[in-house]
Formats: C-alpha cells, structure tokens, sequence
C-alpha cells in the first residue's frame, strides 16, 4: 500500500509548535542566572527568561535545520553532477524577514518598558526627583542625607528618590543613604549616620539603600550581579543607584568598566544582613564621639 507524504505545511506547523515548547520548557525550568538577591531582580529575571526562550527556539529551529539539511540534501556515492539550480523564493523571503524583524522589535519594546519599570529612564537632574533648591548636584545630595535620615525617625511621608537604576519608593525602615567614592582601584563606602568609611558595603535585608556615586580620576561601573544592578561612575557627574537587598549573604561588588591596568582586580563585598545584624554592625563602627552622644542621657 502507497503511503501518503504529509503535506510540508502540515510538517512545518508540527515542527514549529515542538520548537516553541521545548523554547518555553527551557526558559522556565533552566536558570542560569544567580541568586536573585534584590527587588529589582525579578524584573530582569522575568526579561532574561523571555529572551532565553526566543534563543532556545531559534536554536534549535536553525540547528535542527542544519542537520536535516546536511543529511537530506548531502552528496550520493557516484553522483558528480552539479546541484539543482534554485532561484529565489518570494514566500521564504518574506518570512525570513518579517519574523526576525516581529522579534527584534518585541524585544526592543519589551527591553525598554522593562528598563522604565526598574527606574533606569529618571533624569538624574529631573528637578521633580530631588529636594531643594541649591544648583550643585552634590550640595543636593548633602540635603537629601539629612532629609532621609529624619525621615527614618518617623517624619511623616515618604521622601522621594533621586533618579537612577532601581529607584523605588522607600520602606518603613526608611532609605539607607550611602556615599561611595570610586577610584582606581577600590571602591570607599561612607556613612553618613555615623559619618564613618568602609571599605565593603554593609546593608539591611528589606531596607532601601541609595548609592550616591562620585569618581575621583577615570570612568567606573558599580556592578552587583546578583542585584542584577550595574551603574556607571563617572568624573565631575554623582550618578544614582537605588536598590532594596532581600537576601542576606555575601556578594561580590566588580568594577564593569576597564579602568585601568588592574581593574580586574577592583573588587568589594557588600554584605546584606539581617535587621539586627545590621544595627550591631552599625553600632560597632560608629565613632567613639558619636556612640557616646547617642548614648548620653536626655536629661
């Protein structure tokens, strides 16, 4: 008996919803990303799955295309002509434009929305995202320090946020106001509460932390993978970086921008602790004048 050939439409439809499920299994079920250890993670997460899924199906859809065509079409024992002479394809063409440019253009407008939802589109000079009046960025910067801090002891309303990477609106414990100084090759953590430096960056799981970023000689990058954060430092501009930590644990701060002969080795930590954790460590690193006025009696 005589069997019936599928029709190619029929084949290519099967084939393609194969792809298109192995591409979903794979993005939802392989993670090679590390540990989510901010709020912001989820976000990046959530694009870096998507585009994982569009790679697995054109991966595998143009391997598996490979390896068909190198078995249907490879050369016969005795055969020594040459190969049958194809002009274009009008419908092939059309295809293999209109999808790619469909995915380059989802991918884009996804990209971007997901960059607005993480803060990255905030003018760090948008006049509406800072307090005062005063024209220099980093008198500014002075100003918000103080503000957050009486905000955190229980000032009513929420202080707003300077632009940049992350910016989220602060939690009830208030927003950790942080000066980091980067210059080659360490990066300098200072505190103003306690108007201290540190050579890590110690954080509270659950707090909202502002970096307000200078450097002092060349072009640096603020770079913490498992925050899925990275943020340029640049000379004569204090740029911004907000984030909320909310794993505790240990992670590696990497300088993403060549800066110099031993950039590699521009490394930190920042430690994310656990609420108590964090107030120990804050009170064991204060000045012996500021401890000491903290705990004098009020009268």
């Amino acid at each position: 008996m005589r069997s019936v050939p599928i029709p190619s439409a029929i084949l290519t439809l099967v084939v393609g919803m194969i792809l298109v499920v192995a591409g979903f299994w794979v993005g939802q079920n392989i993670n090679l990303l590390p540990a989510a250890a901010s709020s912001n993670a989820p976000l990046y997460d959530e694009l870096f799955a998507v585009l994982f899924t569009i790679g697995t199906i054109l991966f595998l859809g143009i391997l598996g295309l490979l390896i068909f065509s190198l078995v249907r079409f490879r050369r016969r024992d005795g055969d020594s002509g040459d190969g049958v002479a194809v002009e274009g394809n009008l419908q092939l063409e059309i295809f293999w434009t209109a999808i790619p440019a469909i995915v380059v253009l989802f991918v884009g407008i996804y990209s971007y929305d997901i960059y607005d939802r993480m803060g990255g589109m905030i003018p760090l000079a948008d006049p509406h995202s800072m307090h005062g009046s005063m024209d220099s960025p980093v008198a500014q910067v002075s100003v918000r320090s103080s503000q957050n801090l009486q905000s955190s002891e229980g000032e009513a309303g929420t202080p707003r946020l300077w632009g940049g990477i992350g910016a989220a609106s602060g939690g009830s414990s208030g927003i950790l106001p942080v000066d980091v100084t980067a210059l080659q090759f360490a990066f300098l953590f200072h505190y103003p509460e306690g108007d201290f430096i540190s050579g890590e960056l110690h954080v509270k799981s659950g707090q909202t932390v502002e970096l307000r970023m200078e450097a002092r000689d060349v072009i640096h990058a603020f770079w913490v993978p498992e925050f899925r954060l990275k943020q340029d430092v640049i000379p004569g501009q204090p740029t911004v970086l907000t984030f909320t930590p909310t794993l505790p644990g240990r992670y590696p701060i990497i300088c993403a921008e060549l800066c110099g002969p031993y950039h590699g080795g521009m490394r930190s930590t920042v430690v994310v602790h656990e609420p108590e954790a964090f107030d120990r460590w804050l009170d064991s690193n204060l000045p012996a004048t500021v401890a000491s006025a903290a705990g004098a009696p009020t009268g």
